[in-house]
């Protein structure tokens, strides 16, 4: 971990973003499991049903044929949080709560990233909509949710016509996501290396600074994983992100243990 990192997470200028990697570790439901759901709930068999096209097409195609994604959202929200969950005992939710973090964004729909930060005592603001900003507190951390929230049925992003619509980074939020990062560091966590959507948002971070008078001043980008990719650490340093990148095979105990040295 570098001098650079931990200074700029003990001065508040590192923003975190958390991927689907981190809710997994709670053992939540994978994508997986949300396509079969869909394939049982329209009559199909779910094995034959995932050849048929993406995880976005198939939940596109769920979309019109059920006029909308209500009674799928609600299932994933029971699914997504069982009382069973156990948010205190996750070291990883506790430990992003109580880092030293100016902002959290997440592209994750759950709401254990706010659970924790309850169960923790610590205060935030969470941001879903334009809507959202107008009632911010000064000086409280901030939860951005940039695909949306299971309190909201319009805010998700899960079928194709919400994802290219969010391809666009043109909403309110990115605007708000382009003047943040404008003045901090960013570590993204939980993201597989291999998602086109988390690249593509790599690639416009790059793009917001090239525009940017300070290009030269951009504070690094980090992101961590716990598998080495030598393609994927050559192109993200021209993109100007670092891969950080655990000895530790086990996912879990890989970003419990980078947390633990980042946050104490």
């Amino acid at each position: 971990m570098t001098d650079q990192l931990l200074d700029a997470h003990r001065t508040g200028k590192l923003m975190l973003f958390v991927g689907a990697g981190v809710s997994a570790n709670l053992g939540l439901p994978n994508w997986g499991a949300l396509i079969d759901h869909i394939a049982e709930e329209l009559g199909y068999d779910p094995k034959i049903f995932s050849t048929y096209g993406t995880h976005l097409a198939l939940a596109e195609f769920y979309k019109k044929k059920k006029g909308g994604i209500g009674s799928l959202r609600s299932w994933m929200d029971r699914e997504w949080h069982k009382t069973t969950t156990d948010i205190a005992s996750s070291e990883i939710h506790e430990l992003i709560a109580k880092g030293n973090f100016s902002r959290i964004y997440t592209t994750n729909y759950d709401r254990w990233l706010e659970l924790a930060h309850d169960k923790f005592g610590v205060k935030y603001d969470k941001i879903v909509s334009v809507a959202d900003l107008v009632s911010v507190t000064d000086g409280r951390r901030q939860i951005i949710k940039l695909h949306g929230d299971f309190d909201a049925d319009d805010s998700i992003v899960l079928d194709e016509t919400s994802y290219f619509q969010r391809l666009d980074f043109d909403t309110p939020l990115d605007i708000k996501l382009r003047s943040d990062v404008l003045g901090s560091s960013v570590l993204f966590i939980g993201y597989s290396l291999t998602d086109l959507n988390i690249r593509l948002l790599f690639y416009r971070l790059t793009e917001m600074w090239g525009r940017s008078a300070l290009s030269s001043a951009r504070p690094k980008s980090y992101i961590f994983t716990h598998r080495p990719n030598p393609v994927a650490q050559e192109v993200l340093s021209h993109w100007g992100i670092e891969m950080i990148v655990s000895e530790e095979d086990e996912p879990k105990k890989a970003l419990a243990d980078f947390l633990r040295i980042l946050t104490v």
